[in-house]
């Protein structure tokens, strides 16, 4: 082999290897991420006016979430005690971020309160409500898939800081596709049927308690 044929082969060989390193250092480009939020229904019901003369005001507490469901990650299951993620689809907010003014509005909606106020707030509250996620999650074990959304809730008292009345409160719905996708549209659905229950959770315990 020529000089000239021997050098021409170690140049192909170098850019051979500067390809192979590129290709190593430049992986290709993972999917972009797609990130979904939980929402209001657009019809949704418009606050009533209070059904009782001296209503009380409620000061709404931001949720909180249990251990595993307070970050923006889609949880799914697929065996029991175990929590797995999409990686590459989020909340654009942790969940319980997104639930608390859903909180307002469907105990506004109730028509039990004379006025309902998100915290921090420097307005005086007769009553308080706290709650807290145990569970948002999109279940694999069964077909067709389901998510399961469970909050604990609390009605407060807030010059005794007495506990009026607490409740699990739950729904699963079944998902249209076994994707994040339809695990997002039932997670919605099944948040929209705890706000329902919610309401109707602060009207009965208003009902069981003497007020003013």
């Amino acid at each position: 082999m020529s000089v000239f044929n021997f050098h021409r082969s170690g140049v192909a060989l170098l850019a051979l290897l500067a390809l192979g390193a590129c290709s190593v250092l430049s992986p290709s480009a993972s999917p972009r991420p797609s990130f979904y939020t939980l929402d209001r229904p657009l019809d949704g019901a418009a606050p009533r006016a209070p059904t009782l003369s001296l209503a009380p005001t409620l000061i709404v507490s931001p949720t909180h979430a249990a251990a595993g469901f307070d970050s923006p990650r889609i949880i799914y299951v697929r065996e029991a005690h175990r929590l797995d993620y999409f990686a590459h689809s989020e909340w654009v907010d942790p969940p319980a971020r997104m639930l608390t003014p859903l909180l307002v509005a469907a105990a506004q909606a109730s028509g039990s309160f004379r006025a309902v106020v998100l915290t921090p707030t420097a307005a005086a509250g007769d009553m308080r409500l706290d709650t807290e996620i145990v569970r948002l999650q999109h279940d694999f074990q069964s077909r067709p898939s389901q998510v399961r959304f469970t909050l604990r809730v609390y009605l407060i008292e807030n010059k005794t800081r007495r506990v009026l009345a607490w409740r699990e409160l739950d729904a699963t719905v079944a998902a249209s596709s076994e994707d994040a996708y339809g695990g997002v549209v039932a997670a919605n659905r099944a948040v929209q049927t705890v706000l329902a229950q919610a309401a109707a959770f602060l009207t009965d315990a208003l009902d069981k308690v003497r007020w003013p």
